[in-house]
C-alpha cells in the first residue's frame, strides 16, 4: 500500500484523475474489508506494545499520522475506527482548530511542535501544520511571498521529525464533491449529528475548486522522501477505514521494534519469590 497510494516526490498532482470511490489494492467488497480491518487489530496492537516497550530502554522512534481531507472526509471517522484499534494510553491525539490568539504570536509550526509524540507514542493529527498552506491560501491569510516559503519550512521541519525517529505518514482523505454534500445531508436529516454541522460548510463548498487547488499544490510540494504524502480514496469509508490501518501495519512492521532484554537475573527473581513464605 505504501508505494501503491503513495504521491511520488516531485510529481505534478491533479486530484480529478484520483477515483474517490475506487478501492485500489483493498478487499473485494465492504463486508470483506471491515473484516479485514477487525483482523489488523491485533497485529496492531501487538506492534504499538512493542514500540512503546523499547521506548523505555532508550529507542526515540515513535510514529506521527497526519490526517487532512475537506469536511466529512473521514478524520474524526479514522480517529475512532481505526486508532480504537490501539491501546489509547499508547497514543496522542491532537485536534487543530483556528490558532489562538497565543498561537499566532509565534511561528506557525510553534502548536504543531507542541503536539508531537514522544517516543513509543502514536500521534495523530486531525489537521496540522498543513493548514497553514490550505486554508491561508484559499483564504489570503497572508501575504503568497510568506506561503510560497512555509512549503519549504515544512519540508525541513519534517525531515527534522524522521531524524529525529519520527515516521511520518501524511494521509489526503479524498472525498468527491457529490459525496460531500450526501454527508452534508445526512447530518442535517439528523437530528444527533446536528452538532456536526456548521452552515459556514455550505460557503467553504463554494471554495471547492480554490481547495483542490491548494491540496494539489501542498502535495506537490511536501511529497518527501522523509514525509511522503498518501492519497487515500475516502468516498468508502471502510476502505478508507482499511487502507489507513494496513499503511499503519506496514510502517510498523518495517520500523519492527523489539521487547528489551531485562537487566535483571530472571531466575534469581524467580527464586525469591517462589521463597516467599
Amino acid at each position: 500500500m505504501r508505494e501503491l497510494l503513495r504521491i511520488p516526490e516531485g510529481d505534478q498532482v491533479d486530484l480529478a484523475a484520483f477515483d474517490a470511490r475506487s478501492t485500489p489494492g483493498g478487499p473485494a467488497d465492504k463486508e470483506a474489508g471491515i473484516a479485514a480491518t477487525a483482523q489488523m487489530g491485533e497485529q496492531l496492537a501487538d506492534l504499538q506494545e512493542r514500540l512503546y516497550a523499547a521506548s523505555t530502554a532508550g529507542d526515540r522512534r515513535r510514529v506521527l499520522l497526519v490526517l487532512q481531507g475537506m469536511d466529512t472526509s473521514g478524520k474524526g471517522g479514522t480517529v475512532k475506527h481505526v486508532i480504537g484499534l490501539f491501546n489509547p494510553s499508547g497514543c496522542r491525539i491532537k485536534a487543530f482548530k483556528a490558532p489562538t490568539p497565543e498561537e499566532q504570536n509565534h511561528p506557525f509550526l510553534w502548536r504543531i511542535m507542541k503536539a508531537l509524540p514522544q517516543p513509543g507514542e502514536i500521534g495523530i493529527f486531525d489537521r496540522s501544520h498543513y493548514e497553514d498552506v490550505l486554508i491561508a491560501r484559499v483564504r489570503e491569510l497572508v501575504p503568497r511571498s510568506q506561503l510560497a516559503r512555509r512549503y519549504g519550512q515544512i519540508n525541513r521541519f519534517e525531515k527534522s521529525l524522521a531524524q529525529d525517529g519520527v515516521t511520518v505518514i501524511k494521509c489526503f482523505l479524498h472525498i468527491s464533491n457529490e459525496e460531500q454534500r450526501g454527508r452534508l445531508l445526512e447530518r442535517l436529516d439528523r437530528p444527533d449529528k446536528h452538532w456536526k454541522f456548521n452552515p459556514g460548510d455550505i460557503e467553504e463548498r463554494a471554495l471547492w475548486p480554490a481547495y483542490q487547488e491548494a491540496y494539489e499544490i501542498a502535495l506537490e510540494r511536501c511529497s518527501t522522501e522523509a514525509a511522503p504524502w498518501y492519497v487515500i480514496p475516502a468516498d468508502r469509508k471502510w476502505y478508507r477505514n482499511w487502507a489507513i490501518s494496513k499503511l499503519l501495519l506496514e510502517h510498523l512492521e518495517l520500523l519492527d521494534p523489539q521487547y528489551p532484554k531485562g537487566d535483571f537475573d530472571v531466575a534469581e527473581c524467580r527464586k525469591r519469590l517462589l521463597s516467599e513464605s
